[in-house]
């Protein structure tokens, strides 16, 4: 698993932090996203997924192929 984030969509809502802290962080400035690895370990890819799926601001796009 690829993950990407596009942090012009990002409305800082931390919700990806809540879900996987080891994967996400967000710049203490303004609440951006800051992705901390770019592949994943398999036992993180679910709560990546969440993570994903409630981002309000859709930023965080999965590649699974």
């Amino acid at each position: 698993m690829k993950v990407l984030i596009d942090q012009d969509k990002c409305v800082g809502a931390g919700q990806c932090v809540l879900a996987a802290p080891d994967v996400f962080d967000q710049r203490d400035e303004d609440g951006i996203v800051v992705l901390l690895q770019e592949y994943p370990p398999a036992e993180l890819h679910e709560d990546v997924r969440q993570a994903a799926r409630i981002c309000p601001a859709l930023a965080i796009e999965l590649d699974e192929a």
